[in-house]
């Protein structure tokens, strides 16, 4: 059988899930146990078809729960939530705002700083740009800026941070 075959059956079938409504997590899941009991379960009676092919499903998911090698990208995203709640990103934010003087749209000019020095400390895209969107958004718009004069910014920095390591790319 052609790998297109696989492919086609297995979009199809997320894709039937999604339309009846089910979330995509579980449309996933499901998609992958039917593909799985269909593709690897071989020949014979399905209760043994299905045996086979669930088997090969948790030896292959397994292995890959229980290594360490993505454990940081959590805890990028964990220290962005940390830095935000208990106020530290706003600390760093205004004295990176004092140092930047009297400069016209030094708002804009803050958020690319600020978030290039959290990205040097988190390591993550979505975290900084969560931190960044969270924080800044607000405060641009509050100072007259349009939002979306205020998300360029933070876009443009969010990207960043995969860039500066330690990212969640070099730990990939």
């Amino acid at each position: 059988m052609e790998w297109y075959y696989a492919l086609m059956f297995l979009l199809g079938m997320i894709l039937f899930f999604m339309f009846l409504g089910i979330p995509v997590a579980l449309a996933f899941i499901a998609a992958n146990m039917i593909g799985a009991t269909y593709f690897m379960g071989g020949s014979g009676d399905l209760l043994r078809q299905m045996s086979r092919g669930i088997g090969q499903l948790t030896n292959n998911a397994l292995p890959t729960v229980t290594t360490f090698n993505l454990m940081p990208v959590p805890m990028f995203l964990l220290m962005g939530e940390i830095f935000f709640h208990t106020g530290l990103a706003n600390k760093m934010f205004s004295a990176v705002d004092k140092l930047m003087g009297k400069i016209p749209g030094r708002l804009s000019f803050v958020t690319v700083a600020g978030g290039t020095a959290f990205a040097t400390l988190s390591g993550s895209s979505m975290g900084s740009t969560a931190l960044l969107g969270s924080l800044m958004v607000p405060e641009m718009e509050k100072r007259g800026y349009k939002k979306h004069m205020a998300i360029g910014p933070i876009l443009g920095t969010g990207g960043l941070a995969m860039l500066i390591p330690p990212s969640a790319l070099a730990v990939l």
